[in-house]
C-alpha cells in the first residue's frame, strides 16, 4: 500500500478510532462503576444499554445518511451544499425525537419486566433506561453531528467532542451512582443520569463547532429543501431499521441469556462490553471508509472506490486482530476489573477467548458493512444483518442455550458464526459491485 493512501486512511480513521476509544473507556469505567453495586446492578445496565440502542434505533441511522450525502457532496466538489444534509438531519431528528421520547417513557414499565425475571434487575434497570430515553433528541443531535464531521474531513472535531461527553458522564457517573456533592445516590440510576447529562452537553459543543466551522457550508442557512430531507430520510431509514432490529436482537440475546441464570447475564454483559474495545475501534475504520468510498464515487471513480475499502479492510484486520489478543491469552486478567464473582469468571472465560478469536473477522464485516452504506447500498446491508441475526442465530441460540443446555458458551460460539457469516457476506455484495450504480 502507498504511503500517502495509508496516511490518508490514517488522517481520517485516527481521530475516529480515538473517539471510539475514549467511548471504550466510558463504558469500562460505567461498568467498573455499576460492577461495584453487584451482579444484579451489572445485568441491569447491560440489558438496559441495549433496549435504549434498540429504542434510539429509528434516529441513529440518521447519521449513515448525513455522512453518505455529505461526502458524496464533496466528492462533487459542492463544498458549499455539503451540510445541507446535516440540516435536514437535525430537522429529523427535532420532529421525531421528542414524540418518540415521550412515548417510549411511558411504554418502557410496561415492556422492560417482560425482557428479565429477576426482581432486582428489573428495579435498578428500570431508572436507569428511563434517563436513557429522556435523552433521545440529544443523541440523535450527536449522531447528525458525527456523521457531518466525518464526512467532511473534520473527524477531530467528533473525537474531541467524545471525550468533552465522556469526561462529563464520569463525573455524574461519581456524583449520582453514589452520592456525592450532596447528590442523591442513585444507583444504576444514576448511570442512566450521567449518560444523558452527558449527551446534553455533547449537542451543546457540536452546536457550537457548527457556527463555527460549517456555516460556509450551509449549517443553518435556513430550512433544507424538502426533497433533501426527504432523500435524507428514504438513505437513513434502511440502517435505522438494520439499527433498530439489531439492538432488538441483541435484548432477545440478553433475554435469552437470562433464562439460563443472572450470573450468564452478568457475564455476558461483560464480555460485550470488554469486545466494544476492540470493535468500535474497528467501527472507526469502517466510518473512514465510509467517507472514502463516497467521495470517490462523487468524482465518479468506481475504481478507487473499490480500492479505498479493501486498504481500509487490511488495515482494520491487523489492527483488531491485536486487540484481541488480550481476550484470548488472558481472559481472566482482561475481566478482573469487572467481575469480582469467581462463578461468573468461570462462565465468562471460555466465550471471552472466543471474542478474541474472532475478531479479525468482524475487522472485514465492520469496514465492508460501511463502505457499502457510504456507496448508499443501506437496503442490502439491513437485509443481510437483519436476516443472518433473527433467521439465523436467535432462533439456534434459543435452542442451543436453555432448550439444550449448553449454556452461555454454546450461545457465544454460535454468536461468532453468525458474525462470521454476515463479514462473509458482505465480502461478496462487494465484489459483485451493484453499489457502484447507486445515485445519491
Amino acid at each position: 500500500m502507498e504511503s500517502s493512501r495509508l496516511r490518508r486512511i490514517g488522517s481520517l480513521a485516527l481521530p475516529i478510532i480515538g473517539g471510539m476509544v475514549s467511548q471504550n473507556i466510558l463504558n469500562l469505567v460505567d461498568t467498573a462503576m455499576v460492577g461495584t453495586l453487584g451482579d444484579a446492578a451489572l445485568a441491569a445496565v447491560g440489558l438496559g444499554g441495549f433496549v435504549a440502542f434498540m429504542s434510539m434505533a429509528l434516529i441513529l441511522g440518521i447519521s449513515a445518511g448525513v455522512q453518505a450525502t455529505a461526502a458524496r457532496r464533496v466528492g462533487e466538489g459542492r463544498f458549499e451544499r455539503s451540510a445541507v444534509p446535516l440540516n435536514a438531519g437535525l430537522v429529523i431528528v427535532l420532529s421525531v425525537g421528542p414524540l418518540l421520547s415521550l412515548l417510549l417513557y411511558f411504554v418502557i414499565p410496561v415492556v422492560y419486566p417482560l425482557l428479565n425475571s429477576d426482581p432486582e434487575v428489573i428495579e435498578q434497570g428500570l431508572p436507569y433506561l428511563q434517563w436513557r430515553i429522556l435523552a433521545i433528541v440529544f443523541v440523535g443531535i450527536n449522531f447528525a453531528f458525527r456523521g457531518y464531521w466525518n464526512a467532511v474531513d473534520r473527524s477531530m472535531l467528533y473525537m474531541s467532542t467524545l471525550i468533552v461527553m465522556h469526561s462529563v458522564n464520569i463525573f455524574f457517573n461519581y456524583v449520582f451512582i453514589f452520592g456525592h456533592f450532596g447528590a442523591p445516590a442513585l444507583g444504576a440510576g444514576g448511570a442512566g443520569l450521567a449518560s444523558a447529562l452527558s449527551t446534553v452537553a455533547g449537542a451543546a459543543v457540536y452546536l457550537f463547532l457548527g457556527l463555527r466551522h460549517a456555516r460556509r457550508a450551509g449549517f443553518l442557512h435556513g430550512l433544507p429543501p424538502r426533497n433533501e430531507v426527504i432523500t435524507l430520510a428514504r438513505l437513513s431509514l434502511p440502517t435505522s431499521v438494520q439499527q433498530f432490529f439489531f439492538a432488538a436482537g441483541f435484548t432477545v440475546l440478553y433475554w435469552i441469556i437470562g433464562r439460563i441464570g443472572t450470573l450468564e447475564l452478568a457475564a455476558a454483559s461483560v464480555i460485550v462490553t470488554v469486545m466494544l474495545v476492540a470493535i468500535l475501534p474497528g467501527m472507526g475504520f469502517g466510518l473512514a471508509a465510509t467517507t472514502l468510498v463516497s467521495q470517490a464515487l462523487g468524482r465518479g471513480d468506481v475504481e478507487g472506490a473499490s480500492a479505498w475499502a479493501w486498504d481500509v479492510v487490511r488495515i482494520a484486520v491487523v489492527g483488531l486482530a491485536l486487540l484481541g489478543l488480550p481476550m484470548w491469552l488472558t481472559p481472566d486478567l482482561v475481566m478482573a476489573l469487572f467481575i469480582k464473582n469467581p462463578e461468573t469468571m468461570d462462565i465468562a472465560r471460555t466465550p471471552m477467548r472466543l471474542v478474541g478469536l474472532a475478531m479479525a473477522f468482524e475487522a472485514v464485516g465492520l469496514v465492508l458493512m460501511n463502505a457499502l452504506l457510504g456507496a448508499g447500498d443501506a437496503r442490502r446491508v439491513m437485509l443481510v444483518s437483519v436476516g443472518c441475526q433473527w433467521l439465523i442465530f436467535l432462533p439456534l441460540a434459543y435452542l442451543t442455550g436453555p432448550v439444550l443446555g449448553f449454556g452461555l458458551l454454546g450461545v457465544w460460539a454460535l454468536n461468532m458464526l453468525y458474525r462470521s457469516l454476515v463479514s462473509g457476506v458482505f465480502v461478496v455484495l462487494w465484489r459483485q459491485r451493484a453499489w457502484a450504480r447507486i445515485a445519491l
